[in-house]
């Protein structure tokens, strides 16, 4: 219900109920102003775009203070990934009310995130999580629109993996500690994750028929999708050297610190990043997530196909695959061509037969008359 009354100090005083039945009123010095602005509100509540006066007001810091303590529930590592973002975000605008953040301060912000030498998939990680925080703004109706969208994104950084010759990965697993070295085993020939290496137990690993079964990450954090728990099946002389490893050092798990306890992800990146410097042509910044760019240069390189790869490295879709080692797929100039050629060939020996028949049945047509 909305009303429009002249107040007797001569102002227009324009009033309405929201669908909470919380009455709103203003002021104005003309009855056509005071009208436009009920034709406003009628014209949000109608299309949905209709936001509360006192909510618009909450601030982007407020907000993502309400969100986080919802978020809470995440693994760790997620909830510190997003304070990380949420940062960055306050730091430029966590002053500002959230109706009035605009696609051109979010562009802004993603310009002096660059600016200030973020790496590129840093500032996406980033930008798609302040991009949520706003999507569940709109969604709770604090906002009408989110200022984020696909013309504000800065894109997922393109860079090319960097992939191990067989030659270092071998020279890494000599350089690595004994009790470590089935660490690159399971990244090279099995393409574990970090988290999932450090958790997988011996338990999910069948010796017998070959196959890992990655169910769990350090410490013991059911993994994050389906994909990601997908049977790696492996040779049996692959099995014969994990067995060996888990005989020498007896634990539930596979990997473990020099003293048998589960080995941790950081005592491990500590550990390759020492054997890292004892192998020539390794770049600084080589991880031991870089062993899974060296199994799937192996499989690409044996005549695997795309599904193949997917399935071994256990990505959700076909595209993350592609996208990372699109790359690698051998990409033949003179098959491209041999293809082509032969369709043409082909045309044109068909038209040569056609021309060859029309001109035999023209001479037969020619001796009968």
């Amino acid at each position: 219900m909305a009303s429009v009354a002249k107040r007797p100090d001569g102002q227009w005083r324009a009033r309405y109920r929201d669908a909470g039945g919380k009455e709103h009123s203003r002021h104005f010095d003309r009855k056509v102003d005071a009208r436009r602005w009920l034709d406003e509100v009628t014209t949000a509540i109608v299309t949905g775009n209709y936001v509360d006066p006192k909510t618009a007001r909450t601030t982007v810091a407020e907000w993502c203070d309400t969100w986080l303590a919802g978020y809470k529930n995440r693994r760790p590592t997620t909830v510190r990934a997003a304070k990380a973002a949420i940062s960055l975000a306050k730091a430029d605008f966590g002053a500002m009310p959230l109706s009035a953040v605009r696609p051109s301060h979010v562009r802004a912000w993603v310009t002096r995130l660059q600016d200030a030498g973020y790496a590129p998939s840093t500032i996406y990680a980033d930008y798609r999580k302040v991009a949520l925080i706003f999507a569940d703004a709109v969604h709770d109706g604090l906002i009408p629109r989110s200022p984020f969208s696909r013309r504000t994104s800065p894109g997922p950084a393109k860079q090319r993996a960097f992939v191990a010759t067989t030659d270092q990965v071998w020279a890494l697993h000599d350089a690595m500690p004994e009790h470590l070295r089935a660490a690159v085993l399971l990244g090279a020939f099995v393409g574990l994750r970090t988290g999932e290496a450090c958790g997988l137990r011996v338990s999910d690993v069948d010796f017998i028929r070959g196959v890992v079964h990655p169910a769990v990450q350090y410490p013991a954090l059911e993994l994050k999708t389906d994909a990601s728990r997908t049977p790696v099946p492996i040779p049996q002389e692959l099995a014969l050297h994990l067995s060996a490893h888990v005989a020498a050092y007896r634990s539930d798990f596979v990997l473990t610190d020099a003293i048998g306890h589960q080995c941790a992800p950081r005592s491990l990146v500590r550990a390759v990043d020492g054997a890292r410097k004892k192998v020539a042509g390794l770049p600084a910044d080589f991880r031991f997530h870089d062993l899974r760019h060296y199994f799937a240069s192996l499989l690409i390189a044996h005549g695997a196909d795309v599904k193949v790869v997917q399935a071994r490295l256990r990505h959700a879709s076909a595209t993350t695959t592609l996208n990372t080692y699109s790359h690698l797929w051998p990409d033949s100039e003179e098959g491209t061509r041999a293809t082509v050629a032969a369709v043409l060939a082909a045309r044109a020996d068909s038209l040569r037969t056609d021309g060859t028949a029309a001109k035999q049945n023209r001479r037969s047509e020619a001796q009968e008359a």
